[in-house]
């Protein structure tokens, strides 16, 4: 190995350690500033669902519910219209509209945040507020449509964090689905498979980076803050409902931290923080579990049973 390649070697060896160092100092200054947090409520702060910074009362469930709630809501909203938006643009769409839509759906991720919620305020609350109104009486008396119709609420910030999440999860599923080498599908057409068969081909052979955008958009939505903020209700209450306000991590510490009275109340919305650092450090952890577990499926190599021997003549 030649002094280049050596030196090389290094520097690339020390940005990756880095990295991992940056993370962990991360964790190491959220947990040093939350001390009196952990100290006074120790792990019931995850499970305490009373938020009263009068007297001095403090846990997390509220949010880390509203946080999970509102996160695995817009993932379900948002992953097929990604899916199909990935596989049309990659697969069916003719040429003269795939660069406009590439482009849409770029300028998508693009938009801030605060734009989103400007126009969740003004477009999609009422929208909601309408749609609640409708909702037939049957259907209010389960605890999943229950409560008065306010427009702002867990149903708000779900469909919110689905629109802002569809850019990201189909632009790298779009990616991934063109990387899919041409073989595939013409071994698929080959054996006299239909365009949609190619398609579901192609879509199982990417499957682990569709899986990998998909969990890319979950973590996106984990974190927002300003949009759900300005439609969620920002209310710290554990509720099933669609139509009740709730409330986030993140939006929490955005709306309260400038207002900490005193020091336990400051250590507690930054031990929300380390909450909710731990919980994307989990999702992330397992979503590389799933990925690898699926790379490791793929590079499985299944060894047919002898055919049968045919009659002979």
């Amino acid at each position: 190995m030649g002094r280049r390649d050596l030196g090389f070697r290094v520097v690339t060896g020390l940005f990756g350690i880095a990295l991992v160092g940056i993370v962990a100092a991360i964790g190491f200054e959220l947990t040093r500033q939350s001390t009196l947090a952990i100290q006074k409520f120790g792990f019931g702060f995850w499970r305490t669902e009373v938020w009263d910074p009068v007297a001095g009362d403090f846990g997390a469930l509220p949010f880390i519910w509203g946080t999970l709630y509102s996160s695995i809501l817009a993932l379900a909203l948002a992953t097929p219209v990604a899916l199909g938006i990935a596989v049309f643009i990659a697969e069916l769409c003719p040429a003269r509209l795939k660069q406009p839509l590439v482009f849409l759906t770029e300028l998508l991720a693009a938009i801030p945040s605060i734009v989103y919620g400007l126009w969740g305020i003004f477009v999609l609350v009422p929208a909601v507020r309408s749609l609640e109104s409708l909702t037939p009486d049957a259907l209010r008396r389960l605890p999943l449509f229950s409560g008065p119709p306010l427009g702002v609420g867990m149903l708000s910030a779900g469909l919110i964090l689905a629109i802002m999440i569809i850019p990201f999860t189909s632009s790298v599923a779009r990616e991934v689905l063109k990387s899919v080498p041409a073989a595939q599908r013409e071994g698929a057409y080959a054996l006299g498979a239909t365009r949609f068969e190619a398609i579901r081909a192609a879509l199982f052979y990417a499957r682990t980076g569709v899986v990998g955008a998909v969990m890319l958009g979950f973590g996106r939505a984990l974190g927002e803050t300003m949009a759900v903020t300005m439609v969620i209700g920002n209310n710290p209450k554990v509720s099933l409902s669609l139509f009740a306000p709730q409330y986030t991590m993140a939006a929490v510490i955005a709306n309260e931290f400038a207002e900490a009275a005193d020091d336990l109340y400051l250590d507690a919305l930054v031990e929300i923080g380390l909450v909710l650092f731990i919980i994307t450090l989990v999702v992330n952890l397992l979503s590389r579990l799933l990925i690898w577990s699926m790379a490791r499926t793929t590079r499985t190599v299944v060894v047919p049973e002898p055919a049968a021997a045919g009659a002979t003549a």
